[in-house]
């Protein structure tokens, strides 16, 4: 992100009150969080994406050779 969008963003706070600036700050904030969340997330998924192939292939073939069984929630 480029300085001037940085104070294009500044200067538009800038101009709430400020109890308003807070609440916006405070969202801000909560968004930053979950986009650092979702880099999370995305980077997890990929390390393990191999695996999870892995596994969706050998419980295919397990179902296509009748070797699996319906899962039982009240067993959980």
């Amino acid at each position: 992100m480029s300085s001037a969008t940085v104070a294009t963003v500044t200067r538009m706070i800038e101009s709430l009150p400020e109890p308003v600036q807070e609440r916006v700050m405070e969202h801000i904030r909560e968004y930053i969080e979950d986009l650092r969340d979702e880099l999370r997330w995305d980077a997890a998924f990929k390390r393990t994406r191999p695996q999870l192939v892995a596994a969706a292939r050998r419980a295919k073939k397990q179902i296509a050779e009748g070797q699996a069984e319906p899962l039982d929630y009240d067993r959980l």
